[in-house]
């Protein structure tokens, strides 16, 4: 079994180790148990501990326990769907991240015709989303998120795919038009 990327920083996060979270799934009687009854007893657990982020890191630990035993693949969230997600560093600010990503899929023939209808656009201190649907049918957040030295990354999550494989079609598809748009910089 190859190892699951979520488990390194699972251990750092909650300083317990893998082994340990096997053997706190097996007391709790996890495989009986679904998704949602998982998470809130390992949140319990987090909580009791001290572990900032508690919910958070309930959230991952769950992941990764059902991952490691097969009942959820990569990417897979708990309806069946695959998601899939781009990340890029710009030397942006985050305002200026997004309004320049608005304009530039406003003009760019192969993002309009990825995706579908008029994207919405909301905003929070922490970050500046544009949603659309994609043509296909999946669901397309791009986020403008905030990093240290007022600079901000581009966040695209891709939810609602049918499957790996689409996931992995789709994050090219996106992946590409990232890299296209951040050469515009």
């Amino acid at each position: 079994m190859a190892t699951n990327p979520r488990i390194a920083p699972v251990e750092r996060a909650t300083q317990r180790s893998w082994d340990d979270w096997l053997r706190f799934m097996d007391a709790i009687g996890a495989a009986d148990l679904d998704h949602g009854q998982i998470a809130t007893l390992v949140h319990e657990e987090l909580a009791r501990t001290g572990t900032e982020s508690a919910g958070w890191w309930a959230q991952s630990v769950t992941v990764a326990y059902e991952q490691h035993v097969g009942r959820r693949l990569p990417g897979e969230q708990p309806d069946g769907t695959f998601q899939a997600s781009v990340s890029r560093a710009t030397p942006l600010a985050m305002a200026e991240l997004m309004e320049r990503w608005t304009a530039f899929a406003a003009t760019d023939p192969e993002t309009r015709a990825t995706a579908a209808g008029e994207p919405r656009l909301s905003a929070t201190e922490r970050r500046m989303h544009w949603r659309s649907s994609a043509a296909d049918g999946y669901a397309v957040a791009v986020a403008s998120e905030p990093r240290t030295g007022g600079k901000a990354s581009l966040v695209v999550t891709l939810t609602g795919l049918p499957s790996p494989e689409s996931a992995a079609e789709a994050r090219e598809r996106w992946t590409t038009l990232v890299t296209r748009f951040l050469s515009t910089l």
